[in-house]
């Protein structure tokens, strides 16, 4: 008896999992409310493929190839040694961000300040946030919203370039962006 009602409430949970709703021929919408077709028949390609005809364009989705702004080059803003004023040769980097973030008030970015490994934890700290806060008041005189903006630090826990060379050293001495 058990089996049988087992077996009778097995079939009614897959029944009910049955849809009727054909999805081959789905209306569709163009945004003026026109109604567009949808493909049901393709054309063969030779192989004996069905390959369906589109008037789609392909678009870019790289970002980072439209945008100056998120260039790799364009990513990072670099500091002297225990210092966090903004050089001369990065105001390009600051003018494209911030023309970047007026263009579309939805856009979000951080702001992540780092330092080198001399010295001690909570200075360290205490540095990158400084770095990463004249960046962000960089982009504040620039006409950026504060609400798009978040200065962070990560002090010397996220080098950018292993090593006690002058070189190294200075790769991490930095502000970085980091859009959301």
């Amino acid at each position: 008896m058990k089996k049988l009602v087992l077996i009778v409430s097995a079939a009614a949970f897959l029944s009910a999992c049955g849809s009727s709703v054909k999805l081959d021929n789905v209306p569709v919408e163009d945004k003026a409310g026109q109604a567009v077709s949808p493909i049901t028949s393709g054309t063969s390609s030779g192989d004996g493929s069905n390959v369906a005809k589109s008037s789609v364009t392909t678009v870019a989705l790289d970002k980072n190839q439209q945008d100056p702004a998120l260039s790799a080059a364009l990513k990072t803003v670099y500091f002297g040694y225990d210092s966090f004023v903004i050089r001369a040769e990065f105001q390009p980097t600051l003018e494209a961000h911030a023309k970047y973030l007026k263009a579309d008030k939805s856009r979000k970015v951080g702001i992540e300040g780092h330092t080198d490994e001399r010295g001690g934890r909570e200075y360290n700290l205490a540095l990158g946030q400084k770095r990463a806060e004249a960046v962000r008041k960089a982009l504040l005189l620039q006409g950026v919203s504060d609400a798009q903006m978040e200065a962070v630090s990560y002090g010397k826990e996220k080098p950018a370039a292993a090593g006690n060379t002058e070189a190294a050293l200075e790769k991490n001495r930095r502000a970085e962006f980091s859009y959301r």
